[in-house]
């Protein structure tokens, strides 16, 4: 990325941190950005404590916005539009003067523009003639359609030699289409955030902007690696605490997943009759999912994908698959439940341990929340047997807690195995507390993570069989040394 935005400098004490952290990195293709506004009504420039903050800060570029919609200067600023001209221009060079490199960021300039087109455009011109590096073109309220952007920015471009950019919001579900009619149009900035992220409806995807100008429009995007855009996304959601939406384009974990069996015949044959672009070309993979919907040839893919054996017996399995699924199991999400599947019928897993029994009780003592404990019995193939008890925060967490703690004088090397995430999903609504559930557990060991499933009517049984996977799973995975 040629520019990063790190935030608004003197706008509380963590932002005022980062700039003075951020400032001592040895950035090789990035530019830090201070973002801020322009002068307040009523000061001048170098009392303003905004753009005081902004000309003082660590950072050698600043992105300011001004207000380019008349109706937003009279009604929002209540404020003349001669005022507003001023401050655009005497903000530009007061941070021109202070030695930064300025964007300016034309918000609204889009309802402006097809609202009192002359003034929208004298605004950006007052910022281009104090000496603006760039000018930024805002679809702030994200309404603005494609077509509309594209005839707006051929027209400033012509009209304009200062270099132009593009800010589109998502309010309507068009902020990456609007970003490429941008591109066409002559603008060379895409503003947008990973995985979309921003308020309301989010700001433009980068994920899909990079690709689609990248992979469809064979535009040089300098160092940018594509080839990492999915790695980034995943990391970016992992620091900012948001799981990507797993259906994102290029870089969600659905973008190449393909269940229906005459898709995934066809794959076999050549990938391009269902994919648009190479999976690895975004640093994404293929995944053939299992499913009521799979055929021979999704099963064959889906062995081959996990590094097993094809054989002869894809159509038994596919049988098998489809039966489970008619009772509410699904396998599409996890692989590691198929994997286990498939061995077990092969007769190629033998079980390391066996659940005897169980106990769960759930006590409320008055308190704020409930006190629930867990007992199992197990034994390990050689007849060796332990009976523990576990509390956990829920029924569930106990037995799993319990499970965990009485196969580990068996397998110590569990551990490092730990539940991340578990899901429930009620598989008849209409049949109320007597349905079925479905329970989905998603297990790590600090290197790899794996989704096992399990189903009942039980929610407790449900859990159980889910759980007893995920253990069975980790020690398969394990080196023979260590089983």
């Amino acid at each position: 990325m040629d520019f990063v935005e790190g935030g608004w400098p003197g706008s509380n004490p963590r932002d005022d941190e980062f700039f003075k952290e951020a400032s001592k990195l040895e950035l090789k293709s990035s530019r830090l950005v201070a973002f801020g506004s322009t002068c307040k009504h009523g000061n001048i420039p170098k009392d303003d404590p905004n753009l005081m903050a902004l000309a003082t800060c660590g950072a050698d570029w600043c992105c300011i916005f001004g207000k380019t919609w008349d109706f937003h200067v009279t009604e929002a600023l209540k404020i003349s539009l001669k005022d507003n001209i001023r401050l655009i221009r005497d903000s530009v060079s007061f941070l021109k003067r202070s030695g930064k490199k300025v964007i300016f960021d034309a918000e609204h300039f889009f309802d402006g523009f097809f609202r009192n087109k002359e003034y929208a455009l004298e605004t950006i011109v007052a910022a281009a003639d104090a000496g603006a590096d760039w000018i930024v073109l805002c679809d702030t309220n994200g309404g603005t359609l494609p077509e509309e952007i594209e005839k707006a920015v051929k027209e400033v471009s012509e009209a304009m030699k200062t270099p132009l950019g593009i800010h589109c919001h998502n309010d309507s579900d068009l902020a990456t289409s609007c970003s490429l009619a941008a591109v066409r149009a002559g603008c060379t900035m895409v503003q947008g955030t990973i995985n979309g992220i921003g308020e309301r409806c989010g700001n433009a995807n980068l994920c899909t902007v990079a690709p689609n100008l990248s992979l469809k429009m064979d535009m040089d995007l300098g160092k940018a690696d594509i080839a990492g855009i999915t790695e980034l996304s995943r990391y970016v959601g992992e620091i900012a605490n948001m799981v990507p939406n797993p259906g994102m384009p290029y870089v969600g974990s659905r973008a190449f997943a393909h269940k229906g069996g005459i898709h995934v015949s066809a794959l076999t044959k050549d990938p391009r009759t269902y994919e648009h672009v190479e999976p690895s070309s975004v640093g994404n993979k293929r995944r053939i999912l299992v499913s009521d919907m799979a055929g021979r040839a999704s099963i064959s893919e889906k062995l081959r994908e996990l590094g097993m054996d094809e054989s002869n017996d894809d159509r038994r399995i596919m049988e098998i698959v489809k039966d489970l699924e008619s009772r509410g199991y699904q396998f599409e999400g996890a692989d590691a439940s198929f994997e286990l599947l498939v061995k077990r019928l092969r007769g190629e897993l033998e079980p390391k341990f066996d659940i005897i029994g169980f106990r769960v009780y759930t006590d409320d003592d008055g308190s704020d929340g409930s006190l629930s404990e867990a007992s199992i019995k197990v034994s390990d193939r050689k007849g060796h047997m332990e009976h523990t008890a576990a509390d956990g925060n829920g029924p569930v967490n106990a037995l799993d807690n319990a499970l965990r703690k009485g196969i580990a004088s068996f397998y110590p090397e569990l551990d490092d195995v730990r539940l991340i995430d578990y899901k429930v999903r009620v598989l008849d609504e209409g049949e109320g507390t007597r349905t079925g559930v479905r329970v989905l557990i998603r297990s790590t060991d600090g290197k790899e993570d794996w989704t096992t499933v399990g189903v009942s009517v039980n929610i407790i049984e449900a859990s159980l069989v889910a759980l007893k996977d995920s253990v069975e799973y980790a020690l398969m995975r394990q080196p023979k040394s260590e089983r």
